[in-house]
């Protein structure tokens, strides 16, 4: 075979290489391109979509930064809603009537997040947030802690226990039931002292035992700490933030310690509730025999009752 015809045979072979490699116009990707544009000019010229279009910024919510707030301290973001328009109007096509009950939305995200505050101890979850959170202390009372888990289980509520280092350390068992039974454990210090009153390297040795012993029983790491009797300074804060968690207070108080009626620690915590309310509680008698009615109450006044994960994420609850 001449060398010209080799050069003919071989400009061919590349051509066609060449042409394979163009997007046939008439495949079916292509098709359906052209499909959804069609699709995407009808809606768009639909009287329904024209609008939802028009009304979705009367139902737009703008998100909330997280902010250093001057008496509540540290507080969490909030997500903002805006209408999912092209979700809306199909949920609302069949019916070819506008329907504010079948408008779809999606969640906006603050732009100024929890993590990008100094550090600053936690009171309470967002104002505008629906929920509110148990924060159930743990140094002592394991006779009440199984009547509170029951109650917590039958109204499926999870809640945070914060727990000392040494109680863990004396009660795997009950450590691992809490965590078992899908609650949230969190750092309580290791021997129950005042945190303020400690040197920088004691902190870290109360916060650290107590993380590896929780660490050693339930295999994960706690997030969250609150220091005993509510006792810090600001160094504490910085060194649990160091160690990777916050440092968590309260802003309703059952002040069950002081041993009230189950009656009056429940009308007291429902007097003072607010969104975003963190409500301290420790495994004593008024609080098991409260436990139940308190629940239905927080839930009768529109509340949802969560961990403190769950109350400071910017995750929006709308009823």
């Amino acid at each position: 075979m001449s060398k010209g015809r080799y050069n003919v045979i071989a400009f061919i072979i590349i051509a066609l290489i060449s042409i394979g490699s163009i997007e046939n116009p008439f495949t079916t990707s292509y098709v359906e391109q052209i499909k959804d544009l069609s699709v995407v000019a009808s809606k768009q010229k639909d009287e329904l979509y024209i609008e939802i279009q028009d009304k979705a910024s009367k139902y737009e919510v703008k998100a909330k930064d997280a902010v250093l707030d001057p008496v509540w301290k540290a507080t969490p973001g909030y997500n903002g809603k805006q209408v999912d328009i092209d979700a809306s109007y199909k949920a609302m096509k069949k019916d070819g009537v506008f329907n504010e009950e079948k408008l779809v939305y999606k969640q906006v995200k603050p732009t100024v997040h929890l993590e990008d505050l100094p550090p600053s101890p936690v009171y309470r979850g967002n104002p505008d947030k629906p929920m509110v959170a148990l924060l159930i202390n743990v140094a002592w009372g394991n006779e009440y802690l199984p009547k509170m888990v029951d109650v917590l289980k039958k109204h499926q509520v999870r809640s945070t226990f914060f727990l000392e280092g040494n109680w863990v350390k004396k009660n795997a068992d009950l450590t691992k039931m809490l965590y078992d039974e899908g609650h949230e454990l969190g750092n309580h210090s290791f021997s129950h002292p005042d945190m303020k009153k400690l040197s920088a390297n004691r902190i870290r040795e109360q916060l650290q035992k107590t993380n590896d012993v929780i660490e050693e029983t339930i295999g994960k790491k706690p997030k969250w700490f609150a220091p005993p009797s509510g006792s810090y300074r600001d160094e504490v804060v910085k060194i649990a933030n160091e160690m990777g968690m916050y440092t968590i207070l309260w802003s309703v108080d059952t002040v069950d310690w002081k041993k009230p009626n189950a009656t009056e620690m429940m009308n007291r915590v429902l007097r003072k509730v607010h969104p975003g309310a963190m409500i301290l509680m420790h495994p004593t008698e008024p609080t098991a025999e409260g436990l139940e009615l308190l629940i239905e109450g927080l839930k009768a006044k529109g509340y949802s009752i969560g961990t403190v994960t769950q109350l400071l994420s910017e995750a929006r609850i709308d009823k």
